[in-house]
């Protein structure tokens, strides 16, 4: 059987959250790195909103979505036991996402762009995603990831932001007063897994070889 085919953007979050589920479920991928300035035809015929990343399994449907992708990803396999399984933990992964894709998503694109919005500087909205960054901080101060006792779903769903407001200002990041979350932000970005998927690959064009990727053996940070 043919692999799926993941279009994805080294450096974008959302793409790098996918693949990170995709490596801890050990799944093979056809991996398409592009240039979201220059978007092959072949994207934007699976997915007309020419975003990353997208999912095309070989049966034919399209998943468009990140959080689809590691849902999809992790429920065919999950060695490394990353869903939750009762329905408090899910309802709370699920809002942990939501203000992680919200408001602090929000506050990041207006802290790192701010002319992009009309800002003089980004002063205003890197306060407001301070507010979920120092909630993240006191969650860490009970348990040892942001999902409980082990690394899971909404830890790789939210580092790879946490970690782009990070690199924003390193130097103002580190001077904070949120030593595990900056003790948690580190072991992802020293980890293997983060390591495998971020890994340098060529652009992908039409008539390419195909790039099958297991990016890795599972590993958690």
């Amino acid at each position: 059987m043919r692999a799926p085919v993941l279009y994805s953007f080294r450096r974008c979050p959302y793409a790098m959250r996918a693949r990170l589920a995709l490596q801890a479920s050990g799944l093979e991928v056809e991996l398409r790195e592009i240039l979201l300035k220059d978007k092959p035809p072949a994207l934007l015929q699976a997915s007309p909103k020419g975003t990353v990343p997208v999912l095309v399994l070989p049966d034919g449907p399209v998943l468009e979505q990140s959080l689809e992708i590691m849902h999809w990803a992790l429920q065919q396999h999950d060695p490394l036991k990353w869903l939750p399984t009762d329905d408090v933990a899910i309802d709370d992964t699920l809002a942990c996402i939501a203000t992680n894709d919200g408001p602090f998503k929000q506050a990041l694109d207006r802290y790192k762009y701010p002319t992009r919005f009309g800002l003089v500087d980004g002063q205003a909205p890197r306060a407001e995603g301070c507010k979920v960054l120092q909630a993240w901080e006191l969650r860490l101060q009970r348990q040892a990831f942001l999902g409980g006792s082990q690394w899971g779903l909404v830890d790789a769903a939210i580092a790879p932001f946490v970690r782009q407001f990070a690199h924003t200002d390193l130097p103002w990041f580190a001077a904070q007063d949120w030593p595990r979350l900056r003790q948690w932000l580190q072991a992802f970005e020293d980890s293997a897994a983060f390591a495998a998927v971020m890994q340098k690959e060529a652009v992908w064009t039409a008539g390419d070889a195909p790039r099958l990727t297991r990016f890795a053996p599972p590993a958690a940070p």
